[in-house]
C-alpha cells in the first residue's frame, strides 16, 4: 500500500459513464485517510476542477472499481514502492 501525501500525482477515472481509455492526471491536495484524498483534476483540455473524499483503489484498500469516481497509483509509482519495499527488508 502507496501511503498518499499532499502534491503527490495521481490518475483519476470519473465515474463509470463518463469514463473514457485514459485516466485523468491529478494531485493529492488533502488525505482524509490512506484510502481516501481529495484532489485536483486536469480535464483534458487542462483545467484545473476539484475532486473530493475520492476512494483510493490499490491493494490493501477497501474499495474496489465500480461506478463511482477513484484514483489510483501510476505504474511507476506502483514499482518505485516495491522497489524500496524489497531494499528494505
Amino acid at each position: 500500500m502507496i501511503t498518499p501525501t499532499p502534491g503527490r500525482v495521481m490518475w483519476f477515472w470519473p465515474e463509470a459513464t463518463r469514463r473514457e481509455t485514459h485516466p485523468l492526471a491529478a494531485m493529492v491536495a488533502y488525505v482524509h485517510n490512506d484510502n481516501m484524498v481529495n484532489l485536483s483534476v486536469l480535464s483534458t483540455d487542462g483545467a484545473p476542477f476539484p475532486a473530493c473524499s475520492i476512494a483510493i483503489v490499490q491493494d490493501g484498500s477497501p474499495y474496489v472499481v465500480g461506478d463511482q469516481p477513484y484514483a489510483e497509483w501510476m505504474p511507476y509509482q506502483i514499482g518505485q514502492a516495491k522497489k524500496h519495499e524489497e531494499e528494505t527488508k
